[in-house]
């Protein structure tokens, strides 16, 4: 097994669990509320913090890049020098703002360690945490991109989900 595959199921493992804990969450939540007529307060903010969570966390670490939003209009139609371009290009500019938006994206987040939610006090710290590490996650994918770009890797085929 591959140091790849063994992050890439650490990062499924860890995306299920936050999922699963959701999940669990949410169905205490109803059940307290419309069964017993006692709703618990702290599973609402929960949930919504595992939901930031799980969003970030599976952009950044779990949803492929072909799996994400992206026009592929011009791309079929073009040869493969365009193609290389327009990866080497694109992946330059993704990067490069996710690059120039990390220190002051980081700065804030660490700044609000001194602030908690109103019922559990988690520190909104931990609570924003996973956009730094999604912000990180473009910065490394835009440089193997652009690094596949370079080597004629991942051109010859139209996008198309598989």
């Amino acid at each position: 097994m591959t140091v790849r595959s063994l992050f890439k199921n650490a990062a499924n493992i860890l995306g299920g669990g936050l999922f699963l804990a959701m999940f669990v969450l949410f169905v205490i939540q109803v059940t307290a509320r419309f069964v017993f007529n006692q709703p618990i307060v702290w599973t609402d903010e929960a949930v919504v913090i595992l939901y930031v969570w799980i969003i970030l966390w599976g952009c950044a670490a779990i949803v492929p890049e072909r799996e994400h939003v992206m026009f592929d209009l011009v791309w079929n139609g073009v040869g493969q020098r365009a193609r290389q371009v327009m990866q080497i290009v694109g992946n330059l500019m993704l990067g490069g703002l996710a690059l120039a938006g990390l220190p002051a994206s980081w700065d804030y987040v660490h700044f609000m360690n001194r602030e908690g939610t109103p019922v559990l006090n988690v520190s909104f710290m931990w609570v924003y945490l996973p956009f730094v590490l999604l912000l990180a996650a473009l910065v490394i994918r835009a440089v193997l991109n652009i690094r596949n770009a370079l080597r004629g890797v991942g051109l010859e085929a139209d996008l198309r989900l598989e």
